[in-house]
């Protein structure tokens, strides 16, 4: 089934969901979709339903009896019926959606599945009785039944632990927003890679962010200011309160301040569970569940350090988020009073050290593990994640933005690169160079096919002297935006 050219990107979601509807299986099978409000999971079920005369049904925050109706609305509309149908429970309702697949293999989509469970609790129960072994839809059709959702973690306990449904679903596939090289090629901005990483830094990869942010970045590099006060320091744009409501909405955060204040110390560059709880001036121990809970929807990610086990370091996983916490919350009278320009000159410091910066080494981790070559990281990358090395010499640690290990089933894992990642606008030069080398004389010497190799990622390029000094080296890599988007 090929992809509507609408659909931008998905390519392997698309693909997975035709596989899904297409299966040869007798039987009716469940799928779950999942994944952060605004990120084009309704308009990729749309156009899955147009292209195999499926059915959608979206429900929506109301009464059970209010959804039903509204079922048997969509379903009579799906059956060329003059006249809505009145189910008289989700038992009947569910029977009746499963045996549209009687005669051939049809998608049936519920979307907004967690609006369901909130007003009839055992929907996953009842779901679970018309999904028997020896019923009608597992012996009788071919319905491919998809729940959709936005609620993460609702949708995942629908699999997890004792649930009704778990061991039932044959797909579960979660719609993450676009990495970095599909987001500059969605925004238009793939020939600019300084505007491109700029735009991305501050918005990230939600495909709904372009439309609420006026349908378009900006013009150029010159039209980037007035474009960020604009689109989303305007209290009047749609993406102002953006950054908070991404944490309001999910109805699992019973208590969204405390959580903010997580969010609030780690954008302002606490990593570590102790920098967090210190900012915060909690307990380590009190710390568990709110990150637990930032983690399970997606705000936040833990990332290990490569040379240390249960060393761990947190990291907004949102660009929105981190531009909330530090600067349209922080500033928000003066944004209102309209003084958008005043705020965003005067924050130059803290987006470059707090937002650009960090935001570089992601992508650069990124870059390494999904799209540069095994000739560029001397191997093969199967984690890609910071670390700190011990030095005698200097009596401290020093911290390496960029470990590449691979991993072999039968040799334990090995370092094949470390890099160092500069995201200023000054361009790297052969400092950088020498203080990878001293960071790679202090890693573990057993390597028997040579030294890992060096990575320099610059976001302002490099020197023409670090250039001449890494020409000829085989074990020296020099990476700049372009190649970050456009090379391997």
């Amino acid at each position: 089934m090929e992809k509507p050219e609408r659909l931008f990107g998905r390519d392997e979601e698309w693909e997975a969901l035709a596989d899904f509807v297409a299966a040869p299986t007798m039987g009716a099978t469940l799928g779950l979709v999942y994944g952060r409000r605004r990120q084009g999971k309704t308009l990729m079920l749309e156009l899955l339903a147009q292209a195999t005369g499926g059915l959608l049904f979206a429900a929506t925050q109301q009464s059970e009896p209010q959804n039903l109706a509204d079922l048997g609305a969509a379903y009579a509309a799906h059956r060329g019926l003059r006249q809505p149908v009145s189910f008289g429970g989700w038992r009947e309702g569910l029977d009746e959606l499963l045996r549209l697949g009687e005669e051939r293999a049809v998608p049936v989509i519920i979307d907004e599945f967690p609006y369901l469970v909130a007003a009839t609790p055992a929907l996953p129960s009842y779901l679970q009785q018309a999904l028997s072994p020896t019923g009608h839809a597992k012996e009788r059709t071919r319905t491919r039944l998809i729940l959709c959702g936005s609620a993460l973690i609702t949708m995942a306990e629908l699999l997890g632990g004792g649930a009704p449904l778990r061991g039932r679903a044959v797909l579960e596939l979660v719609v993450r927003p676009f990495g970095f090289r599909d987001a500059g090629a969605f925004w238009g901005l793939t020939a600019d890679p300084e505007l491109a990483f700029r735009v991305h830094a501050l918005v990230g990869g939600t495909p709904a962010y372009r439309e609420m942010s006026g349908g378009a970045g900006p013009d150029g590099i010159d039209a980037f200011d007035r474009w960020v006060q604009r689109r989303l320091l305007n209290p009047a744009s749609a993406m102002f309160r953006e950054g908070g409501l991404l944490l309001r909405e999910e109805p699992s955060i019973a208590d969204p301040s405390s959580y903010a204040a997580v969010l609030a110390a780690i954008s302002a560059g606490n990593h570590r569970r102790t920098e967090i709880a210190a900012a915060l001036g909690r307990p380590v121990s009190a710390l568990g569940h709110l990150l637990s809970g930032l983690r399970g929807i997606g705000l936040v990610e833990q990332v290990d350090d490569a040379l240390r086990q249960k060393r761990s370091v947190y990291r907004i996983n949102e660009p929105v988020v981190r531009l909330h916490q530090l600067i349209t919350q922080r500033r928000e009278p003066e944004l209102v009073a309209g003084r958008a320009a005043q705020v965003w000159r005067s924050s130059a410091d803290t987006v470059a050290s707090k937002i650009y910066g960090p935001h570089f080494e992601d992508l650069v981790r990124e870059w390494c593990f999904l799209h540069a070559s095994g000739d560029t990281l001397g191997g093969f990358a199967s984690a890609v994640r910071p670390s700190e090395v011990s030095c005698k010499a200097h009596r401290r640690g020093h911290e390496i933005d960029v470990v590449v290990t691979e991993t072999a089933s039968s040799q334990r894992d090995r370092i094949t690169a470390i890099g160092e990642a500069t995201g200023t606008l000054a361009p790297m030069d052969t400092t950088q160079l020498q203080r990878l080398e001293h960071l790679r004389a202090l890693l573990p010497d057993d390597r028997v096919d040579g030294p890992p190799k060096l990575l320099l990622f610059g976001r302002a390029g490099f020197t023409g002297e670090l250039v001449e000094a890494a020409r000829g080296r085989r074990d020296v890599e020099l990476v700049d935006l372009h190649r970050l988007y456009a090379g391997e």
